[in-house]
Formats: C-alpha cells, sequence, structure tokens
C-alpha cells in the first residue's frame, strides 16, 4: 500500500477532516491518507501575512509524516512552505494551488479564480506568474460577505461561489474556473459536478498530480532495463 498525507496549515480539525475525504475519493484502492492539522496558527487562512506564517509549521510536518508517506499535498491555497518541502523531505509534494492552476491552464486555456478571501488575492497572481502562465490568468472573483461566516455555512457558500464562478465566465471570458481555497473544498466538489463549464477542484488536482508525480519517480529509480 502507498500512503499519502495531506497537510492542513491551519489549526481546524473539522477542516482537515473535510478535506483528506475529499482527496480520499479520488485516490485509487492501494493508496491510503491521513490529514494533519497545524499545532499553531489560525483556523483559517485569510491573509498574506497568516499564508507567510503557516510555511514553517507546513515544513515540520511534513518533514515529520515524510518517513511514513509517498507523497504530501499542501492544502492551502497559496501552497505556503511547498518549496522548502520539496528540498527537505526528499519525497513528492505538491500544493492545491498550483495543481489546479496547471490544469486549468491545460493546453493554453484561460482561467480565473473564484474565492472568499480579498486579502489572498495579490497571492493567487504571484503563483501563476511562478508558473509562468500570467498571460492565460484571467484575475480573481470574489464573493461578498464575511469569509469565515461563509465557509461555515455550505449553502451560502455553494451560492455565493456560483455567482463569482459565473462573473469569471461571463465578464473575464474565463474558459476554466478554479474554487480558490481548502476549506472551500466541499463547495468546489460540488460545484465541479453541478456546473456544465470547467470548474476546477484544487484538492482533486492535487491528488490527480501527486499521483502522477509518485508514479514518475517510481519509473525513474527503476532504472532502465538491462
Amino acid at each position: 500500500m502507498k500512503h499519502i498525507t495531506l497537510i492542513n496549515p491551519n489549526t481546524s480539525r473539522k477542516t482537515t477532516a473535510m478535506m483528506t475525504e475529499i482527496a480520499r475519493k479520488y485516490l485509487p484502492g492501494d493508496f491510503t491518507i491521513e490529514g494533519v492539522a497545524a499545532a499553531r496558527g489560525v483556523p483559517m487562512i485569510l491573509d498574506a501575512a497568516a499564508l507567510s506564517a503557516a510555511a514553517e509549521g507546513v515544513v515540520e510536518m511534513g518533514v515529520a509524516a515524510a518517513g511514513r508517506s509517498d507523497g504530501l499535498i499542501v492544502s492551502a491555497f497559496g501552497d505556503p512552505g511547498i518549496e522548502r518541502l520539496r528540498e527537505v523531505s526528499g519525497i513528492a509534494a505538491v500544493g492545491i494551488c498550483e495543481a489546479s492552476m496547471l490544469e486549468a491552464s491545460a493546453g493554453g486555456r484561460r482561467f480565473g479564480i473564484a474565492t472568499v478571501t480579498p486579502n489572498l488575492v495579490g497571492s493567487f497572481a504571484s503563483k501563476a506568474d511562478a508558473l509562468g502562465i500570467s498571460p492565460l490568468f484571467t484575475g480573481t472573483r470574489l464573493t461578498s460577505g464575511d469569509p469565515v461566516a461563509l465557509a461555515s455555512d455550505l449553502e451560502r457558500l455553494h451560492a455565493a461561489l456560483a455567482v463569482a464562478v459565473r462573473e469569471c465566465f461571463e465578464k473575464d471570458r474565463a474558459e476554466a474556473v478554479i474554487i480558490g481555497g481548502g476549506p472551500l473544498g466541499q463547495a468546489a466538489d460540488d460545484l465541479q459536478r453541478l456546473m456544465f463549464a470547467p470548474v476546477i477542484a484544487p484538492i482533486r488536482s492535487a491528488v490527480e498530480l501527486l499521483l502522477s508525480r509518485i508514479a514518475g519517480l517510481r519509473t525513474a529509480n527503476a532504472g532502465p532495463r538491462r
């Protein structure tokens, strides 16, 4: 059996359990998964300062899990600590932001983001730039209302995100829209199934990218046949 650890950079155990269950749905039968939450920090990352502060804890959790894992998922939209984690863990590691952006932009597709966190918008643009796909990024559309309150009310969250998604498609001419946030995972999963246009659920994107990288490492380590 192969094993994956999903790292939640915030302190919410409820969010950790929700994201882990979503990821589990997309794993093949020979994989197991566990979720771990930050021991310190905030219950929901709402701004760039909290995102940056979460990086150290992500690396600590990832290093602790690396010995019992074949891959790691950083499940916060902004991927705190992901580059350092790759350097020190020695195993495949992906972030939900990078994974969803790579999927959304595949084939030169224009993509936008629908989310609840206005103080993280700059980090999304920076990630697109770092991945070399800024020309394809149409921008971020935000829900109205308090992000924490919205995230705790799935019905209201669905409705608010659906409006933002439509704005991405209709006003920004995006061809795919990412639901931007780990705590929005259930809404992302649901909207992906309900909408006819391409809506990207980042946790699923991360699982698929991680599986491909684990398979790639396995092939590389096997080396050429003699």
